[in-house]
């Protein structure tokens, strides 16, 4: 499949998943995750100010992580955000996958947020 069938399928994808988010009035939890890093940032949907972020790229991270591309590491950023929304008081989510399959990393993060304290 050509690049940009693929980026074009993608984009399909998370368009049908930002319409079902649009009236929901908790923040986002929102992950990205390219080939080499993985994001994760909490949104408010009313103002579209990121509340909190947290990557593989992060200084605090970065020494922690064998690698930025695997399940271990999606497994700390998932804890990490979670940590950082608790520090703002924001216990309840809505966790935006961005059209990715919820399957891998995707769901490590999911998994490792709801464990350390988030709910959604």
């Amino acid at each position: 499949m050509p690049t940009n069938e693929r980026k074009r399928l993608w984009e399909r994808r998370k368009q049908r998943s930002r319409k079902q988010l649009r009236s929901c009035e908790r923040p986002l939890l929102t992950v990205y995750r390219s080939s080499r890093h993985i994001y994760a940032q909490i949104v408010d949907p009313l103002s579209g100010r990121t509340l909190a972020g947290v990557s593989t790229r992060s200084p605090h991270l970065r020494g922690e992580l064998t690698s930025t591309r695997d399940m271990a590491a999606a497994s700390k950023i998932g804890a990490a955000i979670a940590q950082r929304a608790l520090e703002k008081d924001i216990r309840e989510v809505v966790f935006n996958r961005n059209g990715f399959v919820f399957s891998g990393r995707v769901k490590a993060i999911a998994d490792a947020a709801r464990e350390a304290g988030l709910s959604f």
